[in-house]
């Protein structure tokens, strides 16, 4: 089976539902929030060449795209999505490195960044060198949180003022001295313990309302 990865052009707009439900799908399973994306929405990104998608045989099989904030100043990568087809196959890993590679060519004077609840992203994100961070040192953009709207965690983004939330907050900055391997290297137990103390802590604040 040969599986390519390529920048999207218009010839991958009939992509563009089975890409959206098959996010929608994945965040069902994973029983998490998730900010909802329209066919239409994916297939501007793509017609901008700001997606990448991975083909098998003609086939999609998974898929991420690129949004920049601030006129450039942050960009993060957003819907990396892999087909169920073709999990286990390191294919999320090999997407979000060539996104990743290709961001920093196409805005190179951008901090990249990202936030999410998945360990496994999280991992991804680490290996290629982001740091955590607190929501502070993301943009601040309010379209970019606007975007949270249809997340199941909405309310909790809105009650912190979007300084916090059940994501972790996620950052490389090109300007600084990457070393190899990354200096930030990820621990899953210590961020799996983590993020069960803060979702406790958000379960406590919202049952205190109701005492």
């Amino acid at each position: 089976m040969k599986i390519s990865i390529v920048v999207t052009q218009e010839e991958h707009f009939k992509f563009a539902q089975e890409i959206c439900d098959t996010i929608e799908s994945s965040a069902l399973l994973r029983g998490t929030g998730i900010a909802k994306r329209t066919p239409e929405y994916i297939q501007k990104k793509m017609s901008n060449g700001d997606a990448m998608i991975a083909l098998a045989d003609g086939k999609f099989a998974g898929f991420c795209y690129i949004e920049s904030w601030e006129h450039g100043k942050f960009v993060a990568h957003s819907g990396l999505i892999v087909h169920p087809d073709y999990r286990s196959l390191g294919l999320a890993k090999k997407i979000k490195s060539k996104v990743f590679d290709y961001s920093l060519k196409r805005y190179p004077d951008a901090k990249i960044f990202g936030i999410t609840t998945g360990l496994a992203v999280m991992k991804i994100n680490s290996e290629l060198g982001y740091k955590p961070v607190p929501f502070s040192e993301l943009t601040t953009d309010p379209s970019f949180w606007a975007g949270c709207k249809t997340c199941t965690n909405f309310p909790i983004l809105q009650s912190k003022e979007n300084k916090m939330c059940l994501c972790t907050g996620m950052l490389y900055d090109p300007k600084e001295k990457q070393k190899n391997p990354p200096r930030h290297p990820f621990n899953e137990a210590v961020l799996s313990r983590l993020k069960k103390i803060k979702q406790a802590l958000f379960l406590n604040k919202i049952l205190s309302f109701f005492v």
